[in-house]
């Protein structure tokens, strides 16, 4: 049965908090009403920290990580190592990554990826510009750090192929990522781990 809502204004703003990932029409009921409970500055405050975001955010030229300026402060950090790069489907995994404090070098956020059943292919991902960063010849190392499920697999294996020509290292984190995990919901302990006892991809994939 639909729900009677007494205002339309108010069936509405339902309707579009909604549309966000996880948030069922109950959910976003109980956030609006808690909204409507606060001060106007809090929810004027709210409205403006969204719009400035969508507006105003940017992505980095080189990884393509969210950022306030054409280029991010990892990417302009002289301190991280800059001949190894840590490939991530999101900003999300950039973060999750950082918070372990075991990674060094730079990153290349993809995007997503590649899943046939969702109408992603590679020329939806930013895999080109990866391998234009990998072809200029200062990049030794590429870790791969999607997520254990068959589409970060078959991403795995795309881009591997792409970087094949290239004098470049290609690794991918450890397996203490249980298969079919998602990279930003392990533990930073697990995760950092795996990222320092990362292997060779050939050696991970008998091919």
């Amino acid at each position: 049965m639909n729900q009677k809502y007494p205002s339309a204004l108010l069936e509405n703003a339902v309707n579009e908090f909604a549309k966000l990932p996880g948030i069922g029409r109950k959910t976003a009921l109980r956030l609006i009403l808690h909204l409507l409970r606060q001060d106007d500055s809090m929810v004027d405050d709210f409205s403006k920290a969204l719009v400035e975001l969508k507006h105003g955010v940017k992505y980095c030229h080189v990884c393509h990580n969210i950022c306030d300026d054409d280029v991010c402060p990892i990417c302009m950090d002289k301190s991280r190592d800059a001949s190894t790069i840590c490939v991530v489907e999101n900003i999300k995994e950039v973060m999750a990554i950082e918070n372990t404090m075991q990674f060094k070098g730079l990153y290349h956020v993809l995007g997503g990826i590649i899943s046939p059943i969702d109408g992603i292919g590679p020329s939806d991902l930013e895999i080109e510009s990866l391998v234009e960063r990998a072809s200029k010849g200062d990049i030794k190392e590429i870790i791969l750090a999607l997520s254990t499920t068959m589409e970060g697999d078959t991403t795995n294996f795309y881009i591997y192929k792409k970087l094949s020509p290239y004098n470049v290292r290609v690794s991918m984190i450890a397996r203490g990522i249980s298969i079919g995990d998602e990279i930003e919901y392990a533990d930073e302990v697990t995760l950092g781990r795996s990222i320092l006892n990362r292997t060779l991809f050939n050696e991970s994939y008998k091919m």
